[in-house]
């Protein structure tokens, strides 16, 4: 799968290699530290932020709780009811 920012796509794979090592190598064996990732992750966040920060989409969007709310019932804008 892509990142969210086309320009943030190698930073993922190579984030998302070091982190199935880690997993495989690691945390599978009995390890919790994952801080061999943590540089890879940090600038692939940043990535992230500043992509999602030029496609106007704010984080308080993403991490709004929308379940049993009024809001999972309603069309998103621009959708025509039937």
């Amino acid at each position: 799968m892509n990142s969210i920012g086309e320009n943030c796509n190698e930073l993922k794979r190579t984030y998302d290699a070091c982190f199935n090592s880690w997993f495989a190598e690691k945390f599978l064996k009995g390890s919790n530290d994952e801080s061999q990732c943590e540089p890879l992750f940090k600038v692939y966040q940043q990535c992230v932020k500043t992509a999602m920060k030029e496609q106007k989409i704010e984080i308080g969007e993403i991490e709004a709780d929308h379940l049993g709310s009024e809001k999972e019932y309603k069309p998103p804008p621009g959708s025509s009811s039937s």
